[in-house]
């Protein structure tokens, strides 16, 4: 399945009515109950769709609103996230039948055809499905009757229109729907592309009409204000997520924790932060907005230059760069580092840095660092994947305590040669006297648990810059077949 591994609008705030509907198999009553497998597991992973709501990266930081409720949900039951990307929904849906992720999260229109392959949680929002259209090019000096005219009113007025929708979507039933109502012929083009992609194409003249989601077509219709979205096609409609059929324990697990995180300030914050923003058009056509950029960062030409340098993915470094610097050239640190990779003053020097704010020779530097680490740990451990995160850690810390931890790994019977469940255990724990006065000890005390976070914060953002940004160029909005 080809996928990567793989958030904006509102008058009002929609009123979210979570009504429990029927679902085959019996509630959960108790929530010490709920979901042993994944607890155990430690993990749950989930599929979402990148657009300007659901999931993308700005300035570096991964966002969206299905990625925070997601993030939230996995604090909630305790277990780690893991993220799958698809804007394929038929590859979407294969993913969960195939038990290779554990749920759908996105704003999937709960129907009934779709309710016969999964379980569907409670809602976590509603909309109505609109007609995107583009308004005339003299929209501007038109009033609001004329504009009637021109536009697509009225369901019969769809009769031997072509209309393009993401295959397989609740939007192409719809149409299929009206076409029984109207009694005439809507001419339905099934394409694989997303909604979003599918809006840009109107906008930009390449289609006439789509359908989507009203609260996502009206934070569409912020950057592009060339857009039409005032007419309705269906009523109001349940959006909810989706998972196994017969998986009731994680779909009971969600619902109980739905049903009282909808109920919050925290909610609702978070729904205006991706539907009522009204910096969501700046977002979106931002240099930074990697879904129409393609850019990480300002930097991204230097840090693919010299990542070649080390062999490594030039988005690993991005990340890397962002946990130092958050890709502030001038940052400086309390402790007198500075520039985008924090060089301390020394290690400028080593490396012949005479401008620690200059872009290029901070990042040359620093990827002269990396290079140093790499040749003094290539002896010792093998596995180049392994030695990454021991290379990361020392260059938050310092090789003297990462080889520490190895060796208190080596002395308690652990693999000094494996960083996650080993080597991490130890170098966490190297501010706990019981660790850092032990004789095999040479560089005392650390405070470890920076250095753990430092390791699992760059390779969870490197996950996502994976899902969203390619090896080599940005993700380009498809052509019609």
């Amino acid at each position: 399945m080809g996928r990567k591994k793989v958030n904006t609008l509102f008058s009002f705030l929609v009123p979210l009515i979570l009504m429990t509907f029927a679902c085959d198999g019996p509630p959960a009553t108790d929530e010490e109950a709920i979901i042993p497998h994944y607890t155990e597991r430690g993990r749950i992973t989930a599929i979402t769709d990148y657009n300007s709501t659901n999931y993308f990266i700005y300035r570096g930081e991964p966002m969206g609103y299905q990625y925070e409720m997601l993030n939230l949900l996995a604090d909630h039951l305790g277990v780690r996230l893991n993220v799958v990307v698809n804007n394929n929904l038929d590859e979407s849906f294969g993913c969960l039948m195939g038990d290779e992720c554990d749920l759908i999260a996105m704003n999937l229109t709960v129907t009934r055809e779709r309710s016969r392959m999964f379980d569907f949680t409670v809602p976590h929002s509603q909309t109505r499905q609109v007609l995107v259209q583009r308004l005339p090019s003299d929209w501007h000096y038109m009033t609001a009757a004329e504009l009637d005219t021109e536009m697509v009113r009225s369901p019969l007025e769809l009769a031997g229109k072509t209309v393009h929708v993401q295959k397989n979507s609740a939007y192409a039933s719809r149409l299929r729907n009206l076409m029984d109502e109207i009694g005439d012929t809507i001419l339905i083009k099934e394409v694989d592309i997303a909604v979003e992609q599918l809006i840009t194409m109107v906008a930009e003249g390449e289609i006439d009409i789509t359908v989507g989601d009203e609260n996502v077509a009206m934070v569409n219709q912020t950057y592009y204000q060339n857009l039409d979205i005032g007419t309705a096609i269906s009523f109001t409609q349940n959006l909810a997520w989706a998972v196994r059929k017969g998986d009731y324990a994680l779909r009971d697990s969600i619902n109980l924790w739905l049903k009282s995180f909808s109920s919050t300030i925290e909610y609702r914050l978070l729904y205006a932060k991706y539907f009522r923003n009204q910096r969501s058009a700046r977002i979106v056509m931002s240099d930074f907005y990697v879904l129409t950029s393609g850019r990480i960062s300002p930097y991204d030409d230097l840090i693919r230059k010299y990542s070649e340098e080390i062999g490594w993915d030039w988005r690993l470094l991005a990340s890397m760069i962002y946990q130092e610097s958050r890709f502030r050239y001038d940052a400086e640190s309390w402790a007198g580092a500075r520039g985008l990779m924090q060089l301390m003053p020394g290690t400028a020097r080593r490396y012949g840095v005479r401008n620690l704010d200059d872009p290029e020779e901070n990042i040359r530097a620093g990827v002269g660092y990396i290079a140093w680490l790499d040749e003094i740990l290539s002896d010792r451990i093998t596995d180049r994947e392994e030695r990454i995160k021991f290379i990361l850690a020392s260059y938050n810390v310092g090789l003297g305590h990462v080889l520490d931890a190895r060796a208190l790994a080596r002395k308690h019977g652990k693999d000094p040669d494996r960083w996650t469940g080993s080597v991490d255990y130890y170098i966490l724990n190297k501010s706990n006297p019981d660790y850092f006065l032990d004789p095999v000890v040479r560089h005392g005390y650390a405070r470890g648990y920076e250095p753990y976070r430092y390791v699992g914060e760059i390779l969870n953002r490197y996950d996502h810059y994976r899902n969203i940004v390619t090896d080599h160029v940005a993700l380009q909005t498809p052509q019609l077949p």
